[in-house]
């Protein structure tokens, strides 16, 4: 902003100083030629500096936009992924798998009662009381109709919105050592000149170098990691409460 303030105040000087010249030292009849030039480069500048003003509030718009978007069929993969995982003990590795998986797959549903039988101890020689759990099975849930009922945005979650080129996000599962125990884990990924590319390269430059509470750091929108045991968003809350998530 100051450097904004100062380049108009540099127009501003420039022009006068053009205006002075042209009153002193100009012939009477080229007088309105250059006019009529500097009335139009005047508009050219103006044109600039409300470019410059209005540029990065566009921008910020349809980032926000577009990130939302972009975080809500991540919100969905992360669902995908945690159903896929409660059922076969590990996450899909590709989108063709994992939406097979929400249409052909159901949840079983239990329900868990403690109960209680006589045994005979040996030691004691005596019956005593030992507690116990069952598990009861009481049906099957499609997973597709437990997290998106009739709704078929599974099949298309795993394409980036805003990406000029139909682009789809980067998915990888594997399984890791963690303190001796193999832990699975999966990221999701999609850099932002992706989601952003039909916007000014100065503008993304800046935003691939954003570092704050409530942006996006970075040069990607990711989910999940491949390192580390973990499933959250590299994006700050207040995307979650946009969405109301």
């Amino acid at each position: 902003m100051i450097m904004m303030i100062l380049a108009v105040i540099g127009i501003v000087l420039f022009t006068v100083g053009i205006v002075i010249v042209v009153d002193k030292f100009l012939p009477q009849k080229a007088k309105p030629v250059v006019a009529i030039v500097f009335g139009l480069l005047s508009m050219f500048l103006a044109y600039l500096i409300y470019q410059s003003i209005t540029g990065p509030i566009k921008f910020q718009e349809v980032k926000e936009k577009r990130f939302a978007k972009v975080i809500n069929n991540l919100k969905d993969i992360k669902r995908s992924q945690e159903a896929h995982k409660s059922v076969t003990g590990k996450y899909a590795k590709d989108f063709g798998s994992l939406v097979s998986f929400i249409e052909k797959s159901n949840y079983t549903i239990t329900q868990q009662r403690d109960t209680s039988f006589m045994v005979y101890d040996k030691t004691f020689q005596i019956d005593v009381q030992k507690d116990s759990i069952i598990i009861d099975t009481l049906g099957t849930v499609s997973v597709r109709d437990s997290l998106f009922k009739k709704d078929n945005r599974f099949k298309t979650m795993m394409n980036v919105p805003g990406a000029l080129g139909g682009e789809k996000f980067t998915m990888k599962s594997d399984i890791i050592d963690k303190g001796g125990y193999k832990v699975p884990v999966y990221e999701v990924k999609v850099e932002k000149k992706v989601v952003l590319g039909d916007q000014p390269e100065d503008l993304l430059s800046r935003e691939n170098a954003q570092i704050g509470v409530d942006e996006i750091n970075g040069n990607v929108i990711s989910l999940g990691s491949l390192t580390q045991v973990s499933t959250s968003g590299n994006w700050p809350a207040i995307y979650d409460r946009r969405s109301g998530q």
